[in-house]
């Protein structure tokens, strides 16, 4: 009786202990589900509406765009993101992340249960529970928790949003977003800024290992740095290789061959004083800033009625041809390489004690000095945060650690302790030059350098300085001469002394020019000859004869917009231009006589693909068909036996001198080119303005004052300071034929007009000179 009492009691308290266990089990289930309603109306913090997990608010930054589909460079204030579409993630992508991050991804709904069980168990120390699409509602809906009670009711938000993500998108879309959300470190947001920066590609062509990297990172990638942590963010990779290989995505054979293999980081920052295009790129920032003004954004949710370049995600398409840009830029920094090498060895204290200036007293040169340091950055700081000028003046001779630009560096930079002042002085004894490239039919600008290295000089050569022409002018005053008095190449005129008195066009006293070489042959010379050897004095005889007043005229037809005074001496290339109006110009005989403008940027879409602009081409017909091709037969000459002469043959007596002087000599272009030489007073500025039937290119190269020169036309004029730029760049563009730039000659109109076919008329004065030459000898 006894035993069957005691095995009541017994059962009596299982039941009542299975009772609570129930009640309990029961009450926290529901308290669980009331917990996550309580988060899903936002009890628990704010939680997002349906609108923001359908179009999730993220800084998008603009992309820069090339004619041949690569990215030039991008516009962002903290998020250097450009979103990719899933199907541009390689599939050793997606496998390396699903191994990794979630091997139950595909099978769960935003939760996935045995890892949270296991992490609740083993309290996270056999791996953690939160799953990709935990990730990324983390990512972009939830903040960094402050304390323990919060990172569990951050935990019940991310699971929440989780699922009604995985309800909202496709496993494919949400992989993509996290990808594209992803801070990789280095302004590496989003897969696609991180192939691109660490490997310096595009997420397609990453190869397995490489993506073994990047997924490695996703744990911390401030901890996993691969720039810092080197062997880290290695032991990293292997381990996401062998879970690649844990779950049937690598075979063992293969996982071991790739984490026999090194990193292969090929770093590539992307800032926007680094990378291609530089000089490009911040004028298109400008660009872009004027067109905002024009074009006000629609009215949108983020509530702003101005786009925004580093938020908007803008799709800028412009002319630029990325391989032309590259070549350019090589270009500029072998030639300049080598000619600042020869400015230095004749700059030296010994040589030049007031270099890098020449032929400028101590009063100029303390003058020039006073108004760099006024205009510096340093000075205009200091003063607007208040020091005096005696602050700001001893400031600028305190030596300081600093990094300067530097021709034999690898990285083109050195460290060195300089005084501001001495700083300043340093800078001005470096040339600077400036390039751009354009397809004269259609005004496409292929390729533009605004100078040596943006990083330190930011001064845009191209559009921002302007320069005396010098005898890059003369083909204006030529073409208006064949346009209004139907001269041609092969009309002559005298080679001697010619002046224009005082009060004829404008002239306030007489004006008598000299040949370069101060010498007069005295000879008659066709107008083809003389443009090609830049002679003088035949064209003041031009300009004499056609008037400032018209030459001015085709010049503004041309597209040069600069104030020019209707004086004779403008023929020699006193007036100043830049080199982008003056590529716009040549492009005019090149293009049989119409006038197109320059032009940068072909369309620019929203982050949607919607076009908000595409470009109108500017156009102006200036010259017939007949002068213009008449003045592309004219500078063919300059090529063919005048200054540019030394792109085409190797002269065996003057090699030895090329070599030294021109940069990659020699070339030996066999193709027709037309062009023009220039070298303004002291040799200032040196200019080559070279054309193909499909490239017109120009080039300036001087110091950033005009006393900051060569001494002699050696190294001093034009063939030598700029025409081994055009040289080097064509010889990289005709080296890649998928280009396309053409080795053809010029097109010929049908029924030309103007004679340009010069060999009677050569003979004939050859034999002139032969007469000459014979009187000379007889003794009378």
């Amino acid at each position: 009786m006894a035993k069957k009492t005691v095995k009541k009691k017994n059962n009596k308290g299982f039941f009542k202990f299975i009772k609570w266990f129930w009640i309990l089990f029961a009450t926290g289930i529901v308290s669980v589900a009331f917990l996550f309603l309580l988060a899903s109306w936002g009890f628990l913090g704010e939680m997002p509406t349906f609108e923001r997990l359908e179009n999730p608010q993220t800084n998008l930054a603009s992309e820069i765009i090339s004619s041949d589909g690569k990215t030039l460079g991008k516009f962002y204030l903290d998020d250097n993101r450009t979103p990719v579409p899933f199907d541009s993630l390689p599939q050793n992508l997606v496998d390396a992340l699903v191994a990794t991050e979630d091997a139950r991804y595909f099978k769960h709904s935003g939760i996935d249960a045995r890892g949270t069980l296991r992490a609740l168990v083993f309290l996270g120390k056999k791996g953690g529970a939160s799953t990709i699409t935990q990730q990324l509602s983390k990512l972009l809906f939830t903040k960094k928790p402050s304390g323990g009670v919060d990172r569990i009711l951050q935990k019940i938000k991310e699971w929440v949003i989780a699922t009604r993500l995985e309800r909202q998108y496709t496993k494919e879309e949400i992989i993509k977003m996290y990808m594209d959300q992803y801070d990789f470190g280095y302004a590496a947001d989003g897969i696609r800024s991180a192939s691109r920066i660490y490997f310096g590609k595009e997420p397609n062509e990453l190869r397995t290992e490489e993506s073994a990297v990047l997924v490695g990172m996703l744990k911390n990638s401030s901890l996993y740095n691969p720039i810092r942590r080197e062997e880290l963010v290695l032991n990293r990779r292997n381990t996401v290789l062998g879970q690649m290989a844990k779950y049937g995505y690598l075979t063992e054979a293969e996982k071991d061959s790739l984490q026999a293999l090194e990193m292969g980081i090929n770093f590539n920052p992307e800032s926007h004083r680094e990378g291609i295009a530089t000089y490009f790129r911040m004028y298109l920032q400008g660009f872009m800033n004027r067109w905002i003004k024009k074009n006000p954004k629609p009215i949108s949710d983020d509530g702003r009625d101005q786009w925004n370049i580093y938020l908007d995600g803008l799709k800028i398409y412009t002319t630029i041809d990325s391989r032309m840009q590259q070549n350019a830029e090589d270009a500029v920094a072998e030639h300049m390489k080598n000619l600042q090498a020869e400015f230095f060895h004749q700059n030296t204290p010994e040589r030049n004690p007031t270099a890098p200036f020449l032929e400028l007293s101590q009063e100029e040169i303390d003058g020039i000095m006073e108004r760099a340091m006024k205009n510096s950055a340093r000075w205009k700081k200091m003063k607007a945060a208040g020091s005096s000028e005696k602050e700001i003046r001893e400031s600028f001779t305190k030596p300081a650690e600093m990094t300067v630009f530097d021709w034999n560096s690898d990285s083109q930079e050195k460290d060195t302790i300089m005084t501001p002042l001495d700083s300043i002085q340093y800078y001005k004894t470096f040339l600077r030059a400036a390039m751009m490239s354009m397809e004269p039919q259609t005004g496409h600008v292929k390729a533009w350098v605004g100078g040596v290295d943006y990083k330190h000089f930011q001064y845009d050569n191209v559009i921002q300085g302007a320069r005396q022409a010098g005898s890059t002018f003369k083909p204006f005053v030529y073409a208006a001469a064949i346009d209004q008095l139907r001269l041609s190449p092969c009309d002559s005129l005298p080679d001697t002394q010619y002046c224009i008195e005082t009060l004829k066009h404008g002239n306030m006293e007489p004006w008598c020019p000299k040949n370069s070489d101060g010498k007069y042959s005295g000879r008659m010379h066709t107008l083809k000859h003389a443009l090609a050897n830049s002679i003088n004095t035949v064209t003041a005889q031009l300009i004499d004869r056609v008037g400032p007043k018209s030459v001015v005229s085709i010049v503004k037809n041309l597209g040069l917009t600069k104030e020019i005074p209707e004086v004779p001496s403008i023929a020699l290339g006193t007036p100043d231009f830049n080199v982008y109006e003056m590529v716009g110009a040549y492009g005019t005989f090149v293009n049989e006589g119409v006038y197109v403008k320059p032009v940068m940027v072909t369309r620019i879409e929203d982050k949607n693909g919607t076009v908000l602009y595409e470009y109108v081409p500017e156009t102006k017909d200036v010259l017939s068909k007949d002068v213009a091709y008449a003045m592309v037969d004219l500078m063919k000459g300059v090529t063919e036996g005048g200054s540019g002469t030394r792109l085409r043959h190797t002269f065996a007596t003057n090699q030895t001198v090329y070599k030294e002087i021109v940069t990659g000599y020699p070339y030996e272009f066999a193709n027709p080119i037309a062009g023009k030489t220039g070298t303004t007073q002291n040799q200032s500025d040196g200019w080559f303005m070279g054309m193909v039937p499909n490239l017109v290119t120009g080039v300036w190269v001087g110091g950033e004052e005009r006393s900051v020169h060569f001494k002699g036309l050696k190294y001093g004029q034009g063939a030598s300071m700029a025409l081994p730029i055009w040289g080097l760049y064509m010889r990289k563009n005709y080296a890649n034929k998928e280009l396309g730039i053409s080795e053809e000659d010029f097109i010929e109109p049908e029924e030309l007009s103007i004679n340009v076919d010069c060999t009677k008329v050569i003979e004939e004065l050859e034999k002139e000179i032969d007469s000459e030459d014979d009187l000379d000898d007889l003794d009378f």
